[in-house]
């Protein structure tokens, strides 16, 4: 897929982010990369711990970054994942639903593959159809 000069920033940004991924487990390095409202990128990348569960996924670690910057729901116009696998890397489910808390429903999701360099693009809408967000919860009263 062709990419935008921009979506060719954003998924730079998420592969050079990937470098500094801490995976001495699973030796599967993830580097995500947010464009934000302003036009301004902030990345993540995937933290192991010996304890699994509490292994923090690069998007995740890439939205907190933007909340620390001040940014919040709506904020995140674009999303780009760089793993080297076999196959395109999405987000994870969790990943999806905290991703879909700041994000434009119909961000696109680069999901770029190394060393190759494909990139599959997707609308975070399209990969959490459906996603449990504040319209779920009751009315305050």
């Amino acid at each position: 897929m062709k990419l935008t000069a921009k979506q060719k920033e954003l998924v730079a940004a998420a592969a050079a982010a990937r470098q500094r991924a801490y995976a001495p487990y699973s030796h599967f390095a993830v580097g995500a990369a947010l464009r934000l409202s302003d036009g301004s990128i902030v990345t993540g990348v995937n933290v192991e711990n010996v304890s699994y569960g509490l292994t923090i996924c690069a998007e995740r670690n890439a939205i907190g970054a933007a909340v620390l910057a001040g940014f919040g729901p709506g904020d995140v116009v674009e999303i780009a994942v760089a793993a080297q696998a076999e196959k395109h890397v999405s987000p994870c489910g969790a990943c999806r639903q905290v991703l879909a808390e700041l994000s434009l429903a119909e961000a696109p999701v680069l999901m770029h593959r190394l060393p190759d360099g494909d990139t599959d693009i997707s609308k975070l809408s399209d990969l959490l159809p459906k996603s449990f967000d504040s319209s779920s919860l009751p009315k305050k009263r």
